[in-house]
């Protein structure tokens, strides 16, 4: 996914020049990512990439491309990331593994910067229709991957038959985009690890008796 984000638009580019874009971008990204969009300027990007002014402006005539681009290669990469801890997903356990590799990644900044992806969203969404429809489909697509597992915990007997996957794992992305905002704020990780332990403890309401009464139920399943 990240990969092909990085080659779009770029099809008639030279490797070197590739090279030249995919530094700029990364740059961007990282800065927009710690100091947030508003503050991250153009020259800020030159320099961090180690560009020129006429190298840059060949790539990027302006910032909203950039930006646009940013919030492409950050999407690719959480969904990535997710996509890994997913696509398997079947059971109970398996959430909890995804909820503990979200917080050890959050807890390389102490929960500092938020998620990628719902930072941008805080900054863009009234600003640029067209950013906010990017990552409002980004989201859509996130919380699409916890709806499918979610189905086919209700398909393997996991799940009772009248768990709704879209609702819970609706539940579940507000629970963690709430979280990584409080977290934030706070610089600490304990209001993102609440909101997902109770967002969790919602879907295990719905676990069939084997699964609820015994915590190392689907201890073979992601």
């Amino acid at each position: 996914m990240a990969e092909q984000a990085r080659d779009k638009g770029d099809s008639r580019l030279t490797e070197r020049g590739r090279a030249t874009r995919e530094r700029i971008l990364r740059a961007a990204t990282d800065m927009m990512y710690v100091k947030g969009v508003a503050l991250t300027t153009l020259d800020d990007v030159r320099a961090a990439s180690g560009t020129s002014k006429s190298q840059l402006y060949r790539h990027y005539p302006d910032k909203d491309a950039l930006m646009r681009d940013v919030v492409a290669m950050q999407a690719a990469e959480v969904l990535e990331r997710n996509h890994r801890l997913l696509q398997r997903l079947n059971s109970v356990r398996g959430l909890e593994r995804w909820r503990d590799a979200l917080l050890e990644r959050n807890a390389l900044h102490n929960g500092a910067y938020g998620c990628p992806l719902g930072s941008l969203a805080s900054e863009l969404a009234d600003k640029d229709e067209e950013a906010r429809k990017a990552i409002a489909r980004h989201f859509a697509t996130w919380e699409g991957l916890l709806a499918a597992g979610l189905a086919r915990m209700k398909d393997s007997g996991v799940l009772r038959e009248e768990a709704d996957a879209g609702e819970l794992a609706t539940g579940l992305m507000a629970a963690l985009q709430g979280g990584y905002l409080l977290a934030q704020t706070a610089r600490d990780l304990t209001p993102m690890k609440i909101a997902l332990d109770m967002a969790i403890a919602h879907v295990r309401t719905y676990a069939v008796p084997a699964e609820a009464g015994n915590s190392n139920a689907g201890s073979e399943e992601v």
